[in-house]
C-alpha cells in the first residue's frame, strides 16, 4: 500500500503485533494512521513461515505460544484468533539412583498429576505445596491481570489487594528463596524456576529481581497465566492484528526503513527510506514499536552500547517425521504435547547460570521443547498426520557467549541435542525429517539472529529487562503517556512495543496502552 498523505495523526514505527493493536484501535477511533514497517512483512517476532525447502509445515519461527494477551483486547477489535490450551502443562523426565520416571503436570489438575508427585517424591507432602503456592500465585494474578489495560495502578494499591505472603515472596526478596523454602525436591523446584528464565538470564538469587517479574509477567495472563496454542500458529495472530488494522482505515507500509524521528513544537517527523528513494511524513504522535534502545538512535541520541540490551536464548525449530520415544516409556504425545523440561533441576539452573556467567556454554543445557502440531495439526498441510514440529527453548545462552566465541553457536546446539536424547529411546536425529535438498530439517536461532533478523539489539526477546506491571509509589503520572507507562522523554514520541512498561511477550498490552495515551491526549 502506498502513503498518499504527508500528514498523519499517527505514524507507528515497527510493524510487530503490537503496532498493529496500536494501529488498529487508534483507526477504529477515527484517527489517520501510518504502519512503517522495514521487513517485507509485518509481525516481528509474531510470524509462521515455510524454512524447509519442500516441507509444508508452517512453523512460528520466534514466537510460539500466548498467554498474556486478553481476552478483551481480542474482543475489542473482533480478532478472528482461535486459541487451544493444552492438555499438558508440562512433563520433566527425572532419575534418582536406580530409579527414573517422569513429573505430570496435567492441564487442569487430576489425580495423575498428583500420583506423578507422589512418585517421585514419595508423599503427597510436595504436591500439597505445590497446589498452595500455585492458589497464591492464581489470587495474585487475579488481582493484577485486570490493571494491564487499565491506567498504571501504584504499587501501594496493587500490594493492598494482595496476599502479604506471596507479594513478599514475588516481590519483595529474590524468587529463590519461596522456591526453595516452599519445596524440598530438587526437580519441583526447577519446575517452579523455569517461568523465571525464559529470556532472562538470571540467578535465582539475583539481587535486581529481574527473574521475579519475568516469572510475574509468565503467571498473569487473563487470570490464570495459561499459555495456549494459537492456531494456524502465531503468523495467524499477526495476519488477524493486520486485518483489523486495515480494516479500520489503517495504512501499511512494508519495505519502509524509518531513519530518523524529529520531534518538534506540535508533534514530529518521521523519515523512512524505500526502493524508490527517502521520504518524509509528520505526525501529531510518533508510536514507536522498535526497542527504546533503537528509538535513541533514531533520535539522534547515538549507540549506547553500554547500555544495550543482551537476549539469553537459544531456539531450535525441528520437523519430524515422528516423535522420538522417551526412555521414561510415557506416551510422546502426552509428553510432548507441554513443556518437556530438560536438564532443568534447580541444581542444574544455578549451575548452568554459574557456567555461562563465567563465559562457557552449559552443560548438561537447560532447555525444554513443545509440540506445536500435536494441538494443532494444521500448521503442518498436507503432512498432518506423518510428521510433527518440535520447539527447543534453551536457557542460560546470553549472547555474551556467541559474541566471544563464534564456535559457541555448534556446541550450544550439540548440548541442547544432548540434553533431549538423555530422556529418549532413541536418537532425534534418527526422527528428523530432511528437506528438498536431502539436509535435516533443523532451525537454529541465537541472540545475534534475533537482532540481525528483527533489530531487536542483543536479540533480547523483551526488548530489555521487564519491568513491574504497576508504577512506583512516587512515580510521575501527570500525562496520560505516563499513566499508561508507554512515555519516552519527549511529549510526541511514545512507546508502543515490547519496551512499555507493560510490554513483552506476546500481549498486545504496549500497543493498546499506548492507543489509550494517545487518544487522552487528542481527543
Amino acid at each position: 500500500m502506498n502513503s498518499g498523505s504527508s500528514s498523519y495523526d499517527v505514524v507507528v514505527v515497527g510493524g510487530g503485533h503490537n503496532a498493529l493493536v496500536s494501529a488498529a484501535y487508534l483507526a477504529r477511533a477515527g484517527l489517520s494512521v501510518l504502519v512503517l514497517e522495514r521487513l517485507d512483512h509485518t509481525g516481528g517476532a509474531a510470524v509462521s513461515v515455510e524454512p524447509f525447502a519442500g516441507q509444508p509445515a508452517r512453523l512460528s519461527r520466534y514466537s510460539y505460544l500466548v498467554s498474556l494477551m486478553p481476552e478483551q483486547l481480542m474482543a475489542d477489535l473482533g480478532l478472528d484468533i482461535r486459541l487451544a490450551s493444552r492438555t499438558t502443562a508440562s512433563y520433566t523426565p527425572w532419575t534418582r539412583s536406580e530409579r527414573s520416571g517422569g513429573l505430570l503436570v496435567e492441564r487442569p489438575e487430576g489425580e495423575a498429576t498428583r500420583a506423578s508427585f507422589r512418585e517421585l517424591t514419595g508423599s503427597d507432602e510436595e504436591y500439597a505445596a505445590w497446589q498452595d503456592f500455585y492458589a497464591e500465585v492464581g489470587r495474585l494474578a487475579e488481582v493484577v491481570s485486570p490493571t494491564l489495560m487499565q491506567p498504571l495502578p501504584l504499587e501501594r494499591d496493587v500490594r493492598a489487594l494482595a496476599d502479604e505472603r506471596i507479594w513478599n515472596d514475588v516481590v519483595t526478596q529474590p524468587l529463590g528463596h519461596a522456591i526453595t523454602s516452599r519445596f524440598t525436591d530438587d526437580t519441583v523446584r526447577g519446575v517452579v524456576a523455569t517461568d523465571a528464565l525464559i529470556g532472562t538470564f538470571a540467578s535465582m538469587d539475583d539481587p535486581s529481581l529481574i527473574q521475579n517479574r519475568c516469572f510475574l509477567y509468565h503467571l498473569i495472563g487473563n487470570g490464570t497465566g495459561e499459555w495456549r496454542v494459537p492456531i494456524g500458529g502465531m503468523g495467524a495472530v499477526t495476519d488477524a492484528l493486520a486485518k483489523a488494522a486495515v480494516d479500520a482505515g489503517a495504512e501499511i507500509l512494508t519495505g519502509a526503513g524509518v531513519s530518523a524521528i524529529t520531534p518538534g513544537a506540535d508533534g514530529a517527523e518521521v523519515t523512512w527510506h524505500d526502493s524508490t528513494g527517502q521520504h518524509a511524513v509528520t505526525a501529531r504522535r510518533v508510536l514507536s514499536g522498535v526497542a527504546p534502545w533503537v528509538l535513541r538512535i533514531l533520535l539522534g541520541e547515538g549507540e549506547d552500547e553500554d547500555n544495550k540490551p543482551s537476549g539469553s536464548q537459544l531456539k531450535i525449530n525441528f520437523l519430524l517425521d515422528r516423535l522420538p520415544a522417551l526412555a521414561s516409556g510415557a506416551d510422546p504425545a502426552t509428553a510432548f504435547a507441554g513443556t518437556l523440561h530438560l536438564a532443568e533441576d534447580y541444581t542444574q539452573l544455578e549451575q548452568a547460570y554459574a557456567a555461562a556467567a563465567g563465559g562457557a556454554v552449559p552443560d548438561p543445557m537447560p532447555g525444554e521443547v513443545y509440540c506445536h502440531s500435536l494441538s494443532d495439526p494444521s500448521i503442518l498441510g498436507d503432512r498432518a498426520g506423518s510428521a510433527h514440529t518440535l520447539t527447543y527453548f534453551g536457557l542460560h545462552t546470553p549472547a555474551a557467549l556467541f559474541d566471544a566465541d563464534p564456535g559457541a553457536r555448534d556446541v550450544a546446539i550439540g548440548r541442547a541435542l544432548a540434553s533431549l536424547n538423555a530422556v529418549l529411546a532413541e536418537p532425534l536425529e534418527d526422527c528428523l525429517a530432511t528437506d528438498a535438498d536431502g539436509h535435516p530439517c533443523i532451525e537454529t536461532k541465537i541472540p545475534q539472529d534475533i537482532e540481525k533478523d528483527l533489530a531487536m539489539p542483543g536479540g533480547h526477546i523483551f526488548h530489555g529487562d521487564l519491568e513491574w506491571p504497576w508504577a512506583n509509589n512516587r512515580a510521575r503520572l501527570d500525562t496520560p503517556a505516563q499513566q499508561w507507562g508507554v512515555q519516552t522523554e519527549h511529549d510526541s514520541v511514545l512507546l508502543c512495543g515490547s519496551g512499555a512498561r507493560r510490554g513483552g511477550a506476546v500481549s498486545g498490552l504496549g500497543g493498546h496502552n499506548a492507543a489509550q495515551a494517545v487518544l487522552a491526549e487528542l481527543g
